[in-house]
This record gives C-alpha cells, structure tokens and sequence, in this order.
C-alpha cells in the first residue's frame, strides 16, 4: 500500500512531537464512546419531534418519549455497552455480541434503568431470529428496505478497539467494522456505513484532523476499497454529499444514509464538542441517534479532555458505563 509507506515515512521524518502520544490516543478512545452516550441522552428528550417544533436543546433535560431522567441514555448506549463489555471480555466474536443484545433486550442488562425500554423494530426482528437461529452473520435482515440506523449508533468500541490497525492493517479494522452490523443490520447500506465510518473514527483517534478524514481524497479511502465495495449511497456520503446541501435539506433520520450525512454534516460545520452534538440533536426527529453518531465522532475528534465538564458530570449512570469504559480503554 503506496499511501501507507508514503505515511510512515513522513511519521518517520518528522518530530516526536507529531507523533500521537498513547495519552491523548486514550483520550480520544474514551471521549469516542462517552461522547456516544451524551449525544443520545442530549437527544433522547426531543426524540421523534420535528425540527422547528420543540425548544432548541441547550443541555440536558428529562421527558421525552421514555419519560427518562436528564442525562439518562437510550438504546443506542445500551447496545454500545453491550458490544464493549463483549469485547473487553470475549475478544471479537460475534456471537457473544448477539447474546449481550438478548440479554439487554430481554433482561435489560446495559439499560440506564434496567428495562428495554426503546429497540427499533429491525434490531427486535434481528434478535428474534438470532434466538432462532444461533446465527449472527445471517441474523440482521438484509433488504434495503431496513437500513435503519442501528448499528452505527452503537459502533464506537470497533474503533476504539482497533484503532491502531491504522493505518497499516485496514482491512481488520474495516472487517470488524463490517461484520459489527451483521447481527442486527445486514444490507449493503448499513455494512458499508459501518466500515466508512469506523475508518473516519480510527484516523481521528490515531490523530489525523478532522479536514484530513472529511476529504474524500484522504488517502485511507484508498486503502477500504481495497477490502470493500462501499455501497454506492455510502459512497455519495464519504464524497461529502452533506456539503452541497442547505441545512434545510438535512435530515435527522432513522435512515442509515440520512443519519450519517447529517452527523457528518454536524461534525464538519462545529469548532467544538458541545456545539457538534447540540447542533444534531437539534435537528429532531430521531435526534438520539444523531446526536449518538455525531458525538462519537466529535468525542474521537475533540477526545474527553474536549467535553465539557458540566456535561460529563451530567451523564446518567456512569455506575453502569465507566466500569464498562475502563475496561474497554484501560
């Protein structure tokens, strides 16, 4: 790969201090996952409102559809939880992932209050046959029609365990990534948003800019196709399609590829953490999710060091998530 001995000869010739030193990787790692569960419980209390219909999110606050407390986080957390606590334990296997999910789904382990209280209807069916079948790799459906946003709203651990597989061995990170989404998520849509966007993740938390992995010519781009076809809707996001649209035009969607270009779209128009995931969540509809997919994004950019205090320590459960997070980041 041309691209990758072009990189370590510039890390090579360059100073140390260019160099990303492990405490700011792990700053990074960490602010990816806690930055997930912030922009899901910014977002929970407005989730499902239309843009324009409710008072613009500021900071945390209770209600909401679930009637949660301020701070408290939804599904999308508990299913990053999940698949953290498997592979802080279990290494990568799939399998144990899908057994976590039942068990937050039918038991409500992982959840802010002990009950699943909000799963998608594509996530359920998928846990459904799972039981069924004992099959993860075949157990997300795998039509157009469900590509719903499920499995990037849960993605984080992926990068965050295997960042430093970049940039010289992409095709683990893409492979882990891809495969995260199989046992809720199977089509093309939500595979390859997977794969995009834990290869933007993993270039963040190793410390490349946020121009550098917002550029479709990023080198990295490259490097995934060489090990997978991106799915052509994907393809128009990594090419940066949020940026010939109005902001009128973005959408807070449970769609895959409305969700992600509107995370994008909050992300790459932000200077900081906090106005990222306001800026997301404010955009309703299923403003969790955005705001969950947003701040993962913006937590390995701006790392936990970038997080507002006031927002930390506002966070539900942490009794639940840190120890969880510890293990995962050590």
């Amino acid at each position: 790969m041309m691209w990758w001995r072009k990189k370590r000869e510039r890390l090579m010739n360059a100073d140390d201090n260019s160099k990303p030193d492990e405490a700011s990787v792990r700053d990074r790692k960490r602010g990816a996952l806690l930055g997930l569960a912030i922009g899901d419980a910014l977002g929970s209390a407005v989730e499902f409102r239309s843009r324009g219909y409710f008072e613009p999110v500021t900071g945390y606050r209770g209600g909401g559809p679930h009637r949660i407390e301020a701070g408290e986080w939804t599904d999308d957390t508990s299913m990053a939880l999940a698949m953290a606590d498997s592979i802080a334990e279990a290494g990568w296997d799939l399998e144990d992932q899908a057994r976590r999910y039942v068990d937050w789904y039918r038991t409500g382990r992982y959840s802010v209050n002990g009950r699943c209280f909000d799963i998608g209807l594509t996530t359920g069916s998928a846990l459904h046959r799972f039981e069924e079948t004992g099959d993860p790799r075949n157990s997300g459906p795998t039509h157009e029609r469900t590509s719903g946003n499920g499995s990037i709203m849960r993605l984080a651990p992926v990068p965050i365990a295997f960042a430093h597989h970049y940039p010289q061995d992409l095709r683990t990170l893409i492979d882990r990534a891809a495969d995260s989404s199989l046992p809720t998520h199977g089509s093309s849509q939500c595979v390859s948003a997977c794969a995009a966007m834990a290869l933007i993740m993993a270039g963040l938390i190793q410390g490349e800019t946020k121009a550098m992995v917002l550029d479709p010519k990023w080198p990295a781009w490259k490097g995934l196709a060489a090990y997978h076809k991106l799915d052509p809707l994907i393809a128009d996001v990594v090419a940066g399609s949020w940026r010939k649209k109005r902001e009128s035009e973005i959408r807070g969607s449970g769609h895959v590829v409305a969700c992600l270009e509107a995370a994008l779209w909050a992300f790459d128009t932000s200077k900081t953490f906090e106005a990222a995931v306001l800026k997301a969540v404010n955009l309703g509809d299923d403003a969790d999710t955005t705001g969950a997919v947003c701040g993962q994004l913006a937590g390995a950019c701006w790392g936990e060091s970038g997080i507002p205090e006031s927002l930390l320590t506002g966070l539900g459960r942490r009794d639940i998530l840190d120890p969880i997070l510890n293990r995962l980041v050590p």
